[in-house]
């Protein structure tokens, strides 16, 4: 057979060869197509770099033909008054995804430091998979080459005994140049090819990266299902209605809701992002969506284009649970009585549990999961203050529920919080306990507060539920109770290390007031300047 595959329009379009190139894949492995001509006045410069600010970079990718996908993610992750939240390159959640999932191929194309940075980071994790790579230099990018070059892995790779999807996620620079990933083939041999840009410049958190990749991944499997029958899950249908879940969670949650729900005459579906391509279709084979982690934006838009409904928050301590249960047994239209019992099986135990781990303190949390508002609404119910919460994920309608209960309880809730919104927050309340990203916690730590991280070791317990209702007493106890010693080390080091003194010396250090405010003249003289010439 032979494959005739389209080239593409746009910026750099006018230095890449036009002739259709043919591809044969009847033998197995294609045959590599002819490099394209170079356009030697392309190379003369090094296009669009890593070093352009976010501004140059987004500007390129609109004028190199990206406005759609980047006007998309502009709506679907708005960003906050700060540009954006301070977080580890976005691509690395979507990358967390893909490398998940069974029989599923991943390939970079970004600048090497960022592919080094983003492999060595899902290796740290545990990834335990190949990362692919399409490397790329000046003569490569503005000739367009690259798109070649990627197409002609993807031919390489698209083996159907080993994988069923390939994902080819564009990073920044790529992105910037308008790589047309939309132009590979949908599908090669019976492997599916999926392409998506997550740029450092449209994309504002690696917990939206996620959204990204399996918004598309619904997308291609619900158009899958349009088109005809396909494969069920290796457990085969379920027998009762399913409700799935939308948001990464701890692996005995899903085990714990799927009790929740077998009252109700319901049982609990696939969790997306899914771990293989055949659980998307369960997952789409639906009665209602549970909006857990509420951030998914695009992942919920497929599910509505597939006439599902969706609920908001999750069944986390007694008020959740209970309001949770009642939402799902509406959406899919549950007798009352059996509504009641699966309430009067697990509300009382939940709030039991709940009275046997009591926390007495005031706690501060942030973090950049999108189960923040979550793990608050957890500790108040355990007895604990929490007068802040930051997110570094946006408000949407789903997280709407959790935030109005937090308010009524007294809690100032921040979406799209910044590292010195928490900061700020910590210096204000001045908390017990901070649970937070690594500088919060660190800063906590320098000032003698007792802090936790929340990705390792809050987001990796169980949430809901009886499970969840006592899972986060014992750490944050144990976190409390360390803050005789911070006291004694605040005492026994006092302000060594801080301020001037902080550093490594020869000599005990002293302190130069007089410097500092020359120094300080000095700054502002030179912002003066700026701004006068500024004005010229």
């Amino acid at each position: 057979m032979n494959v005739i595959l389209p080239r593409y329009a746009g910026a750099i379009a006018d230095s890449v060869v036009t002739d259709d190139v043919g591809v044969d894949v009847s033998a197995g492995e294609p045959a590599v197509a002819a490099a394209p001509a170079i356009n030697e006045a392309a190379t003369k410069t090094d296009g669009i770099g890593c070093h352009a600010g976010g501004a140059e970079l987004k500007a390129a990718a609109a004028a190199a033909g990206k406005s759609e996908v980047l006007d998309r993610y502009a709506a679907d992750y708005p960003k906050g008054p700060h540009d954006q939240p301070q977080s580890m390159c976005p691509a690395f959640g979507s990358l967390r995804v893909g490398l998940r999932m069974r029989r599923t191929a991943t390939i970079l194309s970004g600048s090497a430091c960022c592919v080094y940075g983003l492999t060595f980071t899902s290796h740290f994790y545990g990834a335990r998979r190949t990362v692919g790579y399409v490397p790329f230099n000046s003569e490569t990018l503005v000739t367009g080459k690259l798109f070649e070059d990627i197409r002609e892995a993807v031919f390489k790779l698209a083996d159907p005994a080993l994988y069923d999807t390939i994902i080819i996620t564009n990073l920044c620079v790529p992105t910037a140049s308008g790589v047309p990933l939309d132009l590979l083939p949908d599908e090669i041999n019976g492997v599916r090819i999926i392409g998506i840009d997550v740029p450092g410049f449209g994309v504002p958190t690696h917990a939206e990266a996620k959204d990204v990749l399996a918004a598309a991944m619904l997308e291609y499997a619900r158009k899958e299902v349009e088109q005809g029958p396909v494969q069920a899950p290796r457990g085969g249908r379920s027998e009762k209605p399913t409700v799935t879940l939308v948001g990464e969670m701890f692996p005995a949650d899903p085990v714990g809701i799927g009790m929740m729900l077998e009252p109700m005459g319901l049982a609990a579906g696939p969790v997306v992002p899914t771990r293989e391509w055949r659980e998307l279709y369960a997952a789409l084979d639906c009665s209602v969506v549970a909006a857990i982690h509420p951030f998914y934006t695009a992942s919920f838009r497929q599910f509505d284009l597939a006439r599902r409904k969706i609920v908001g928050s999750a069944p986390v301590g007694h008020d959740g649970t209970e309001a949770w249960l009642e939402a799902i047994g509406s959406a899919c239209n549950v007798p009352r009585d059996k509504i009641d019992a699966a309430k009067n099986r697990f509300l009382p135990a939940i709030k039991a549990a709940l009275a046997e781990k009591p926390v007495n303190a005031r706690i501060n949390i942030s973090g950049y999961e999108g189960s923040e508002l979550l793990i608050a609404r957890l500790l108040i119910e355990s007895g604990a203050q929490v007068p802040y919460v930051g997110s570094a994920c946006p408000r949407t309608q789903w997280s709407d529920p959790d935030r109005e209960w937090l308010e009524a309880k007294g809690t100032r809730v921040q979406y799209r919080a910044s590292l010195e919104m928490d900061l700020a927050a910590m210096e204000e309340f001045k908390p017990d306990l901070a649970i937070g990203t690594t500088p919060v916690v660190q800063k906590a730590k320098q000032i003698a507060i007792p802090s936790l991280y929340f990705t390792n070791l809050i987001s990796a317990r169980p949430l809901f539920g009886v499970a969840g209702a006592g899972s986060l007493a014992q750490v944050v106890n144990a976190a409390l109770a360390n803050q005789g010693r911070f006291d004694d080390m605040k005492d026994f080091f006092g302000d060594i290390g801080d301020g001037f003194s902080a550093g490594v010396w020869e000599d005990t250090p002293k302190d130069n007031p007089a410097f500092r405010e020359k120094y300080r003249k000095q700054i502002e003289a030179q912002a003066k300047k700026r701004k006068s010439e500024e004005m010229i």
